[in-house]
């Protein structure tokens, strides 16, 4: 329907985001957050109602059609407040901002996010999900709404100086857990390492994989560190945790079994029922992890579930440009989940003779394993599964993969969950990061060449002059200035995407990158980044964000690109900031690692050390392959056809006549004999 024959359009209708595009048509009068309805409310002296919300969240579409479709409803919020909706994927810095404030009046948070602020924009009371009637044990949105507005009328001094006070605790809980600078523990030993594993496997499931109770997050961050704590010490119990975390979500309803992908996270413990949402970044940061999961043990299955994932994220996520769109809805004709899931009796007339089987394989029930309805998922290994059977492996695999494909393409008939097809930069680069890994993992040249056409989109649509970058992108138009995420994660995918390919230009892009966001994001005092640039006005604290969450932390992927790019450009100074940086976090690291993975990363590389490795040759860039599908984690590689002065571990190093390439294996720029083999590189590291 065109949106004129509408009966209600707010100031969403010219937005780009699709979640914000959901609010168009809605009877509140919303506004985007920007300069009008800032103006507006200090004009008119009115609060300011801040809706927070993503294009997957289920409660949001609850709440939307709950209350912000309801004209009574609307019409108090039309009167008493300046209302304007949010798409925290776009604005993650006023999402961190408010978030922060909510949890820190009410304990806990999540989406929509719901916080009221003064005409200044500074917040003073807030919560998640309202529903219209009392329920839940919470008060009716209604309420709530008249609540604030008599409140705010009628105590204004109160709820001007409360607003000051959270105001005043957002900065200074903004270096929660940074040490004073100068404090220095012994944070870089094999004790610190061990200490961080055993607090990981304090929290482990060993039943179901996975860290702590539901709801379960994969914790990738978590898995990864377990998998290289194992490379370098061989602790069995890390390598067990980490194997059979990937194992049961493999397994799992959380992962698609016909179509590939992972959902955001599950509501039990044996990762049967997911959020059916898919995320992009989930999917990026999971393919990473199995690709080292794979280096480390050549699992088939990992192998699998890497190429089935990465097809999902072709055939579902992928614009025709080449950027990668962000995520897809978790509901479909209103029905969280309705896409994925399936009667019994639907799958025995579509699968005939072969039902029996792969009803027992898939645990699928009469009368649902879930909600009266079934998620597909695997309790039994393959193996004993055909042994039990009397089928031989081969015949059993077959014979699902046939069913999988009657399924999957009558699923193609079902009305598909929402696409939210805005292109966000940081995302992408996880992704980007994600194809170069699977790439070095198994070695599929369609990987390295999706990655090579996916930073040439980013670079096209999302760059801009000076370094300064946007941060997403739809319908052919680029805005918003990039956050430190952005460009933690984008020099991450120019060091990842230069080792599977030899071209030193992407360390050069890689440096300039960083330069620039030392300049605009630094806080001096301390070292750590900002999560805004210098000059970005509208926000009312600039935050520092270090935990790792969902997303690694923008400062711990910094911490590890610092460490990086100083070998690669021997910047002395550049590894002293990030030795810095994390002996300000030292204790946090290691007490609490769940959150501080990609921090503990850098710990374990540090204190290991890095491996330089420079090949030498007309063929050098041949060998960067077989080098790279070797699991070594702690590494920087270089390749060239000729010495080169332009990088300090290619400086003065020949190719020695008559061999295809020459090998150098070193340490703080100190190399061994030069190899004339890449079997013996690989042997001695």
């Amino acid at each position: 329907m065109n949106y004129m024959t509408r009966k209600h359009t707010n100031h969403l209708i010219h937005e780009t985001s699709p979640y914000l595009l959901q609010h168009a048509h809605n009877p509140v009068n919303w506004y985007p957050w920007g300069e009008e309805a800032l103006q507006k409310a200090k004009a008119e002296d009115k609060p300011i109602l801040v809706s927070i919300g993503y294009a997957a969240c289920h409660w949001c579409h609850v709440m939307e059609r709950e209350s912000f479709e309801d004209e009574a409803t609307a019409a108090i919020m039309n009167e008493f407040f300046i209302n304007i909706k949010i798409d925290r994927e776009e604005r993650p810095d006023l999402d961190h901002i408010y978030m922060d404030a909510v949890q820190a009046m009410t304990g806990s948070g999540g989406w929509p996010l719901n916080v009221f602020l003064t005409p200044e924009t500074k917040p003073f009371y807030g919560g998640t999900y309202f529903p219209p009637q009392r329920a839940y044990n919470r008060a009716s949105w209604k309420e709530i709404l008249e609540g604030v507005h008599k409140g705010f009328a009628e105590k204004r001094e109160e709820i001007m100086s409360q607003a000051e006070n959270l105001t005043g605790h957002l900065l200074s809980s903004n270096s929660f857990g940074i040490q004073k600078k100068g404090v220095v523990d012994d944070l870089f030993s094999d004790i610190q390492l061990q200490t961080i594993a055993d607090n990981l496997l304090a929290n482990a499931d060993t039943d179901w994989g996975g860290f702590g109770k539901a709801p379960k997050f994969p914790q990738s961050f978590s898995i990864q560190y377990l998998l290289r704590h194992y490379h370098f010490t061989k602790n069995e119990a890390s390598r067990k945790q980490a194997l059979l975390s990937l194992d049961k979500m493999i397994d799992g309803g959380i992962y698609d079994q016909l179509g590939g992908g992972f959902a955001r996270y599950s509501t039990d413990n044996e990762w049967l029922a997911p959020h059916f949402e898919k995320m992009l970044y989930d999917n990026a940061l999971l393919v990473s992890v199995l690709s080292e999961a794979f280096q480390l043990n050549a699992n088939p299955r990992y192998a699998a579930t890497i190429r089935q994932t990465l097809d999902f994220i072709e055939r579902e996520m992928l614009s025709e440009e080449g950027g990668f769109f962000s995520a897809l809805d978790a509901d479909s004709e209103g029905v969280e989940g309705k896409f994925y899931t399936w009667s019994k009796t639907e799958i025995e007339a579509l699968l005939g003779a072969n039902a029996p089987l792969f009803c027992a394989f898939y645990d699928i029930k009469e009368k649902g394993n879930w909600e009266h309805t079934n998620i597909l998922r695997i309790l039994k290994p393959l193996e004993e599964f055909a042994v039990e059977n009397g089928l031989a492996i081969t015949e059993l695999e077959e014979k699902l993969a046939q069913a999988r494909q009657i399924l999957l393409r009558q699923r193609t008939n079902r009305i598909r969950p929402q696409l939210d097809d805005k292109i966000l930069l940081g995302w992408n680069a996880l992704q980007n990061t994600a194809y170069s890994k699977a790439y070095a993992a198994l070695g599929d040249e369609k990987y390295l060449q999706m990655a090579i056409r996916n930073m040439r989109f980013m670079e096209d649509k999302l760059s801009g002059t000076d370094e300064h970058w946007q941060h997403t992108y739809k319908n052919g138009q680029a805005r918003i200035n990039a956050f430190l995420d952005d460009y933690a994660y984008l020099i991450q995918a120019y060091i990842h995407l230069q080792e599977i390919t030899g071209d030193s230009g992407y360390l050069l892009k890689a440096k300039a990158l960083t330069e620039w966001v030392i300049e605009n994001f630094e806080e001096v005092d301390t070292g750590f980044f900002f999560y805004t640039h210098q000059y970005q006005k509208d926000v009312i604290v600039r935050k520092k964000e270090v935990y790792d969450g969902a997303v690694p932390s923008g400062n711990a992927i910094m911490a590890q690109n610092l460490q990086y790019l100083s070998l690669v450009f021997d910047q002395k100074d550049w590894a002293q900031r990030s030795r810095s940086l994390l002996n300000s976090l030292g204790k946090a690291i290691a007490q609490y690692p769940g959150s501080f993975g990609v921090w503990a990363m850098a710990v374990q590389s540090v204190t290991q050390g890095i491996w330089e490795i420079a090949i030498i040759g007309q063929q050098a860039k041949d060998f960067l392959c077989p080098v790279m599908q070797k699991y070594v984690p702690n590494k920087i590689i270089q390749a060239k056809e000729t010495k080169s002065d332009l990088f300090p571990l290619l400086a003065g190093k020949e190719e020695v006549p008559g061999c295809s390439a020459t090998f150098y294996l070193c340490r703080d720029y100190t190399c061994k004999k030069p190899f004339l083999t890449v079997n013996e590189l690989l042997a001695n590291m």
